[in-house]
């Protein structure tokens, strides 16, 4: 009952992970501390000047572009990375847009966008690498949701569902994969100090920079957890305060962001 939900991963060196959404903020910190574990990765977005600086003269790193929104793009970045790695260990999807909005200020066409963007893309990375993965019967897949899908929270009307569909799809696959042989991670940081979050005009409590994240998602999938979050403190406050009658939530919530 207590043992790892997942495969530990004990030893970085010669993995196989394919990042999408590495041209910044967690996904670069990932694959630079990835790459200095001894990984092979290949790293994707559509920022391509910023993945070449991030590879650098690293003969371990693979630059991919791709646009998560082109159906035909994952093919081709698919295609690239196979044949030079031969297969994917560890696919992390990091891509994401956020905009801080309350619910009067949303409107259909950026509300599209960033489901779009999200959670739609998201079957772009499964359609493509799955196959290959319960073909070989082993491998894993890691999403990056956020502590936004827990609850409804304040300035986040399109941000927070889409997260809240990524803690559902993960809680899916893993149902479905585990079985199967394949590793499935729920990544659900608190706030990150990213180009995302300069957006928000309000105090975040444990801020954490790229580096922290991406050292407690290592340490996370190196410990095979299914449900990797931070920082603790904040992150184990909001899970109690989701479990809460809605009554005593809402008005803790509005204390705490001061809604209007």
């Amino acid at each position: 009952m207590f043992s790892s939900m997942n495969t530990p991963i004990r030893d970085w060196t010669g993995q196989r992970i394919w990042i999408v959404g590495a041209s910044s903020g967690i996904g670069e910190a990932l694959a630079r501390q990835a790459l200095a574990a001894g990984a092979q990765v290949a790293i994707s977005a559509r920022r391509v000047e910023r993945l070449e600086r991030i590879a650098d003269t690293n003969i371990a790193a693979l630059v991919a572009p791709l646009d998560v929104l082109d159906p035909q793009a994952w093919a081709s970045a698919y295609q690239k990375i196979r044949a030079q790695f031969g297969h994917i260990d560890l696919l992390i999807f990091c891509a994401a847009d956020y905009r801080p909005e309350r619910s009067w200020e949303v409107s259909m066409a950026a509300a599209e966008s960033t489901l779009r963007l999200n959670l739609a893309s998201v079957y772009g990375a499964l359609e493509t690498v799955l196959p290959d993965m319960l073909a070989r019967g082993c491998g894993g897949i890691a999403l990056v949701a956020s502590v936004a899908g827990y609850m409804g929270l304040p300035n986040a009307s399109t941000y927070g569902p889409s997260k809240a569909g990524l803690i559902n799809l993960a809680e899916n696959l893993y149902g479905d994969l585990h079985p199967k042989g394949l590793n499935v991670y729920l990544i659900n940081p608190g706030f990150v100090k990213t180009e995302l979050t300069k957006k928000n005009t309000f105090p975040m409590p444990g801020l954490q920079s790229p580096h922290q994240a991406a050292v407690a998602i290592m340490r996370g999938i190196r410990a095979g957890c299914f449900e990797i979050h931070f920082p603790w403190h904040f992150t184990a406050m909001l899970k109690v305060v989701r479990h809460l009658p809605y009554r005593l939530r809402f008005a803790l919530l509005s204390r705490f962001f001061k809604t209007a």
